[in-house]
């Protein structure tokens, strides 16, 4: 798919200077992104009180064990600012010391950031890699990538992702609260090391293809979506809009140019976060929901596969998943049918996700500009006039 536009990308010729994007550069942007991306998902929950995972599907819940030895929330106490994230984290410290920030918030919450950060930061290797433009760090890559690219190179990124957050699926699915309660693990830290050892690779990738599918279907959809609206829709529509008009804003050089107005990228690039986002979560929502009843049996699996000999391990897995679509079938049909039961409670949850998904796609695009080196204004050329692109 090519570009209906006709341009010059006068921003992006390589004049030997070294601008193409460094990957230390992509790392930044990707942990900007990422981390944002979290903070505001926690903003949200302190105003909705309810689990971080319903805003923002994190890898590991960072606030699980806080909640677990808060008083308030196992009585279910009514709202107040001691039940939001902030008063349950206080109530925590208050009770245990500082110490338990690094000991049982900081291991998940970094997790979290670093998965966040491993699929921005693939997503922009893999553009490059398959889109040349896009390689270089200008803050405009005109005509943008098709949506083939952008499409292909969030497969790839959710790929990686999901290879990387493989390990915390495996502990997040098998934590269970009591162990910590029971003084069985003293931090989160003691508990991932156990465990991952526990269970063996075998054990870690249990499931995994499922998680391949959500995180891959859904990053690609997820980072098409918002190049295609943040690019070729804007493009299209200054096109559009400004070609009708008559009058001519200034001359460079002699020739007419047309400025459009300052708030019309930032708008679009909002438009683009809150379509990405919904787009994101009408994929991956119902992956989910198969995904959370594979997980739910993943404990048996695990003593079953101790039992087994060596040989008959991937036919306990393979029966597995057919136990998995079996249960599914007979929850989708007390639902009333497959729609009905994979697309429970999106409208909800998809509201809820917008916000922080939304600001972290803005700000991994503001990071991605930052870093970006001074370049010329793009210009459209229409008709005998520019449109200029800052």
């Amino acid at each position: 798919m090519t570009s209906p536009l006709n341009g010059r990308p006068l921003d992006l010729l390589d004049d030997g200077d070294g601008s193409r994007r460094k990957p230390q550069t992509s790392a930044a942007t990707g942990a900007s992104a990422a981390g944002i991306r979290a903070f505001i998902s926690q903003f949200i929950a302190f105003y909705f009180r309810a689990p971080i995972k319903a805003f923002f599907r994190t890898r590991v819940d960072y606030m699980a064990y806080a909640r677990a030895i808060n008083p308030r929330i196992q009585a279910g106490e009514g709202w107040s600012w001691r039940v939001t994230s902030l008063g349950v984290l206080a109530h925590a410290v208050k009770e245990h010391g500082w110490g338990f920030i690094p000991k049982q918030v900081l291991p998940p919450m970094v997790a979290n950031v670093t998965v966040g950060a491993v699929l921005y930061t693939s997503y922009l290797q893999a553009l490059g890699l398959i889109h040349e433009p896009s390689s270089r760090s200008t803050r405009r890559v005109f005509p943008p990538a098709p949506i083939s690219y952008t499409f292909g190179a969030g497969f790839m990124a959710g790929t990686v992702q999901s290879l990387v957050a493989a390990p915390l699926d495996a502990l997040t699915v098998r934590f269970q609260t009591a162990d910590m309660l029971e003084g069985r693990y003293t931090s989160m830290w003691q508990y991932a090391k156990h465990k991952l050892r526990e269970i063996g690779p075998r054990g870690v990738f249990s499931g995994w293809t499922l998680s391949f599918l959500k995180d891959s279907f859904g990053a690609a959809v997820f980072f098409s979506s918002f190049e295609y609206i943040k690019s070729q829709a804007y493009y299209g529509f200054v096109t559009r809009y400004y070609g009708s008009y008559e009058s001519i804003f200034s001359y460079d050089e002699g020739r007419p140019v047309i400025r459009p107005h300052y708030m019309l990228e930032p708008m679009f690039l909002l438009g683009a976060g809150v379509g990405a986002s919904i787009a994101q979560h009408a994929v991956q929502h119902p992956l989910a929901e198969i995904q959370n009843i594979h997980f739910g049996r993943l404990e048996s699996l695990d003593y079953a596969a101790k039992l087994e000999r060596r040989r008959g391990v991937m036919r306990l897995y393979y029966h597995a998943y057919k136990e998995t679509f079996e249960q599914c079938k007979r929850q989708s049909k007390l639902a009333g049918g497959w729609r009905n039961w994979l697309y429970r409670g999106f409208f909800m949850n998809t509201i809820r996700q917008v916000p922080s998904t939304s600001a972290g796609l803005i700000v991994f695009e503001v990071v991605r500009r930052k870093y970006a080196l001074d370049s010329e204004a793009t210009r459209i050329e229409k008709d005998g006039y520019d449109i200029l692109l800052k």
